[in-house]
């Protein structure tokens, strides 16, 4: 964090050393970090928040009437004095009431729409399924689009900020693109151009994995940490890495694609030609097909494995843990690599039951099974994945959102 503040309107002669694209940056990063302390401290003082930053009072105090003026923040309605002496200071906090950011996740079977408030918090959430395997982009755009304001039209009063997209595949950040999905038979799809289109607003769009990534260091387990893994066990298998809070992209956002990677004792041949590698090993349709071939399931939902070992079923237990051992054996690889301070694991049988979590653990190994966590986010992940590359946006340059 910065511990000199920045006026929340400079200027500089035309000798001064300072350009002011560096005076800009400094600006947006010290509204950042007020604004994420108001968040992760909320109600606080403004001189608890000098003290946290290490931004001069005055300065603190300029953000925050900007913020308030805004409306991204509120006073609290009681002051409060310290050890009851002195001054009563008038804590803020984030003003939820008002702002909305609209999310949307596009998996292989369904999209998911929500809107969340800038807690992260899901405020409303609806599933369209897709038409086929192979979903139109523009079809599933459209009437995600729709959903959205949907959701809006039931909202009321609450205005939105704008649209966070996230999705498996490789996704372009910075040009707003779907480059590739495979499973969803898409290839340079313009989403943020296409969605913005038909929504009016503001559209971010970003990997699942990266996104999540974002959503834990902002509101989940992962606030705080030094350095964080992500990886995400669903049809798509990925994975994002953040230090020192920003999320590493790479040339066009191709980092964090692990689909291929070997793994140890894998069976599964893979459409590259080779046998074992991580996402045809891991996915939800290997697990349902597995089921499937077991009698346990006739189906491609995976909640309905999780389902029949919930009520016993012994098979049906035994694929959910061996599944979660070799999860275990890709986060033990990325942990070798990459040493990551907590590592966060997005999958369905480590998200609803004990026994995959300790097996998947076991696999790490005691001396690292401590720095892997279940998802924050169990009962909403896809919709905080979408959301949360908005949020992202927001926190991290208040005053330009």
């Amino acid at each position: 964090m910065p511990r000199t503040a920045a006026p929340l309107l400079a200027s500089h002669s035309p000798n001064s050393p300072v350009p002011r694209a560096a005076d800009s940056d400094r600006r947006r990063t010290n509204a950042s970090v007020i604004l994420r302390s108001v968040l992760e401290h909320g109600p606080v003082a403004r001189s608890t928040i000098s003290r946290l930053t290490g931004l001069s009072p005055a300065s603190v105090t300029d953000y925050c009437a900007r913020f308030t003026e805004l409306g991204l923040i509120r006073e609290s309605a009681t002051p409060q004095r310290s050890k009851g002496v002195g001054r009563p200071h008038v804590p803020v906090d984030l003003d939820a009431s008002r702002f909305v950011v609209g999310g949307v996740h596009v998996a292989v079977p369904y999209t998911t729409v929500a809107l969340l408030d800038l807690r992260g918090r899901v405020v409303a959430e609806h599933r369209i399924g897709h038409d086929g395997h192979l979903a139109d982009p523009s079809r599933v755009l459209a009437r995600a689009a729709e959903g959205l304001a949907a959701l809006l039209a039931e909202a009321a009063g609450a205005i939105p900020l704008g649209v966070g997209v996230a999705a498996g595949g490789w996704v372009d950040r910075d040009s707003g693109t779907i480059v590739d999905h495979p499973l969803l038979g898409w290839r340079d799809v313009p989403v943020r151009e296409l969605l913005g289109a038909r929504t009016g607003l503001p559209v971010h769009v970003d990997g699942h994995a990266r996104a999540l990534v974002n959503g834990e260091r902002l509101f989940g387990r992962a606030r705080g940490s030094r350095s964080v893994l992500h990886l995400f066990v669903g049809n798509v298998v990925d994975a994002a890495f953040a230090t020192n809070d920003e999320v590493h992209h790479g040339p066009r956002s191709q980092a964090g694609a692990i689909a291929h990677l070997p793994l140890r004792g894998g069976t599964e041949p893979c459409d590259c030609g080779r046998v074992g590698c991580l996402q045809v090993e891991l996915s939800e349709r290997t697990l349902c097909r597995r089921a499937r071939e077991a009698g346990i399931v006739d189906g491609v939902n995976p909640t309905h494995v999780v389902t029949a070992a919930e009520r016993g079923n012994r098979v049906a237990v035994r694929l959910l843990t061996q599944r979660a051992r070799m999860v275990g054996r890709a986060v033990g690889l990325l942990l070798d690599i990459l040493n990551p301070e907590t590592v966060v694991v997005t999958e369905l049988g480590v998200i609803r039951r004990e026994d995959c979590l300790r097996a998947l653990r076991e696999e790490v190994g005691d001396a690292r099974a401590s720095a892997v966590v279940p998802t924050s986010f169990p009962d909403s992940v896809l919709a905080v994945a979408g959301g949360s590359v908005m949020l992202d946006v927001l926190y991290r340059d208040p005053l330009g959102v």
